[in-house]
């Protein structure tokens, strides 16, 4: 029997809505909220103890459950769990990204093979060709900077398909700005900004986790430019901003795998976003629903690959937005 955890308050939990969001592919088309406590404790300060139980007892009455994200876990967990008075669910386990800025970004750069390190300064050449020689890009991180960045940041966000296909652009609502300005008076924030002809055309939003983390929120390119790599252009002044400082000890690619996370990583760690949930028929029938819709969407996505089509239709989607 898994050993019990009863979780306190002030180690890192928040009472708050969480949701589990029902996808089709990256597509997403609803979610079911939960009123949870949740753990987001940056993953460098959790133990690697994959087979805790939650004590339910420790719930508030109005709470459904748990949610402890990016738990770093040894060996992939099982989907879907039931004790006798809870639900354990893993909807998502992952490799979580990072970049350790130890030494210079000169050394950072040798670590990749001779023909990615080419392509990846071909990138950098042709982007400064592109902008007649001055590339033009810019830090934020005061509040009246970041006054200044938020509104340039929505218009390239604005036109991005991360906002207009899957609603995961930078957020706009009044709850987000408050918590932004919060955080950059706490010198908390880094907003970075790609320009060319004076006009913004890649953006990159982060947050400063103590001590010396930098996470990874937000990235975002106008589609008009995606062939001078903007993103890849971005990233790679902003990491070489960050080497020279010597401020941030770690860069923090987040949840989410993609292939450039994985290029630009000097590392990764097996991550699991883990649900407790109370035992009740309604909640065990949420989590059977999300369940199959996945298990559909990878029937579909496998289908799609066999017949070459899936890469063909996720451009597509992404260019029509």
């Amino acid at each position: 029997m898994p050993d019990k955890l009863a979780p306190h308050l002030d180690g890192g939990w928040t009472a708050k809505q969480g949701d589990l969001r029902f996808l089709l592919g990256e597509i997403p088309l609803f979610a079911v909220k939960f009123p949870l406590l949740i753990q987001e404790t940056h993953f460098t300060k959790l133990l690697n103890a994959p087979d805790r139980k939650i004590s339910i007892e420790a719930l508030p009455p109005a709470t459904e459950g748990f949610l402890i994200r990016s738990q770093p876990v040894q060996q992939t967990l099982p989907r879907l769990s039931l004790f006798p008075d809870a639900i354990r669910y893993i909807p998502s386990q992952y490799e979580r990204f990072y970049i350790e800025l130890e030494g210079s970004f000169a050394e950072y750069l040798n670590k990749f093979s001779s023909k990615s390190r080419w392509t990846l300064l071909r990138k950098i050449r042709k982007f400064a060709a592109f902008s007649r020689g001055q590339v033009d890009w810019r830090v934020y991180r005061t509040v009246k900077e970041i006054e200044e960045y938020y509104p340039l940041a929505r218009q390239v966000s604005a036109a991005t398909y991360q906002e207009r296909l899957l609603n995961a652009g930078l957020p706009e609502h009044g709850e987000f700005r408050t918590e932004t300005f919060a955080l950059a008076r706490l010198d908390r924030v880094r907003g970075y900004l790609l320009f060319h002809d004076r006009k913004p055309i890649a953006y990159l939003f982060c947050a400063v986790e103590d001590p010396g983390i930098l996470l990874y929120r937000y990235l975002g390119y106008d589609p008009e430019y995606q062939d001078w790599s903007p993103g890849t252009v971005l990233q790679y002044f902003v990491l070489e901003r960050l080497f020279a400082e010597r401020e941030i000890r770690l860069f923090d690619f987040t949840e989410g795998e993609g292939a450039q996370k994985r290029f630009l990583s000097t590392g990764s760690i097996h991550c699991a976003d883990i649900y407790y949930f109370r035992r009740r028929l309604r909640t065990l029938m949420v989590v059977a629903l999300h369940v199959s819709l996945e298990a559909f969407s990878k029937i579909v996505g496998d289908a799609l690959n066999c017949l070459r089509l899936k890469r063909r239709i996720k451009t597509f989607l992404r260019s029509r937005g």
